[in-house]
């Protein structure tokens, strides 16, 4: 059998005919294919703004841009997503403090985010980041309700949850930025769309859509270029390259109109791995809280939980098996606190080291086979002693 990837992209023959249609018209970088993403997007998030970016690094480093982060502003950010973040806040030279996450979903909740600010006795706090881990959008509400509490921002890491509603009943999607001050995106080929690279920045705010804008461009702005000639400039502040292509959004805006279709397929997906693991008595290792009432997953991730001194294997040897069974499985993430370059705060947090000892992501994609499912589970199941977990 074919090796069965953690996570892949899904293209068709409209994907390739969209970017055919770029690639023979007059624009290659920034031009009318991006601007009609830009337009699709906010639609279909609900936003008032939409920016294309190159990367959803880019993106979460003009939010905290848009937002006026400086050096030596207080931030607090979840120990557990992938480093972008934390990198960006360092860039700009930001406090950085890492809050704790749920030892089962890998995710910050309102209590562990106060926890932090107390236990560190911040004061001033400029901003906090959410990350939805995995996919799905959890205590959105309750973080604004603390925004407003502590009178900061709030910046949405929704990388993996792109499709993702806040509520299934009022229909509000993941981005909409009711609950927050800007929301990012990550369109890598793992993702719910893909544009190979790239990254969405959203907002209601007027302001930090054009902050953004102006540091998406080197800082160029052509405000006064009428008053001149259309060739005249102005640097306004610094900026960055951090501009979506052409090539790109095209794909995008052809991937965006199946966006519904691949987040129904991941939960069905979802859904067998639930079923099958259930019926080998394996149902308290999966990902807990994975069906709630209103709220939709996005599916990014299917993460599996369980303790791996208990099946006599270390993790990686499981994660090794695994491989030489032609399956794929990653680690999402190793904690931020615990890389070299953060090591030095001294963050104890014991949710974040148990989440990141105990947890696996397996394959998840909309063309994932029932077959490869049925494999995945079966193997999973040999490779666990169950006497030892009873």
């Amino acid at each position: 059998m074919k090796y069965i990837r953690y996570g892949n992209q899904t293209i068709d023959k409209s994907d390739v005919e969209s970017v055919r249609k770029c690639l023979t018209s007059d624009f290659l970088t920034t031009g009318p294919f991006t601007l009609k993403f830009e337009k699709k997007f906010s639609s279909y998030v609900g936003s008032k703004y939409a920016l294309t970016c190159s990367s959803g690094t880019a993106s979460l480093h003009l939010a905290f841009l848009a937002i006026g982060l400086k050096k030596k502003d207080k931030v607090i950010l979840p120990s557990i997503n992938f480093i972008a973040a934390a990198n960006m806040c360092n860039l700009i030279g930001a406090n950085i403090f890492f809050s704790d996450v749920d030892k089962n979903t890998g995710q910050m909740t309102p209590k562990l985010l106060e926890e932090c600010i107390k236990k560190n006795k911040i004061k001033k706090l400029k901003a906090f980041c959410t990350m939805y881990h995995g996919g799905s959008p959890r205590y959105a509400k309750e973080f604004f309700r603390l925004k407003k509490k502590y009178n900061c921002f709030l910046i949405e890491d929704s990388c993996h949850a792109l499709g993702g509603m806040y509520s299934v009943k009022k229909k509000e999607f993941v981005g909409n930025c009711k609950y927050s001050d800007i929301s990012t995106f990550s369109f890598h080929p793992v993702k719910s769309i893909t544009t190979g690279e790239g990254g969405m920045l959203v907002t209601n705010k007027k302001e930090f859509f054009l902050k953004s804008k102006l540091y998406r461009n080197h800082g160029i702005s052509k405000k006064n270029s009428k008053q001149k000639n259309n060739w005249y400039y102005e640097i306004k502040n610094i900026g960055f390259n951090y501009r979506m292509s052409d090539i790109q959004a095209s794909l995008g805006i052809s991937q965006l109109k199946r966006l519904n279709q691949f987040i129904n397929k991941r939960e069905k997906i979802a859904k067998k791995y639930h079923t099958l693991f259930a019926k080998l008595n394996l149902l308290k290792f999966k990902q807990k809280n994975i069906f709630e009432k209103d709220i939709r997953s996005a599916w990014h991730l299917y993460i599996i939980n369980f303790n791996f001194k208990k099946i006599k294997l270390s993790k990686n040897e499981f994660i090794q098996k695994l491989h030489k069974n032609k399956i794929g499985a990653q680690v999402h993430y190793i904690p931020n606190h615990l890389q070299p370059l953060y090591k030095k705060s001294k963050f104890n947090l014991t949710g974040a080291k148990q989440y990141y000892e105990n947890s696996i992501s397996i394959p998840i994609y909309p063309n994932l086979k029932h077959a490869s499912v049925k494999k995945v589970v079966k193997i999973i199941s040999k490779l666990i002693n169950k006497k030892n977990l009873k």
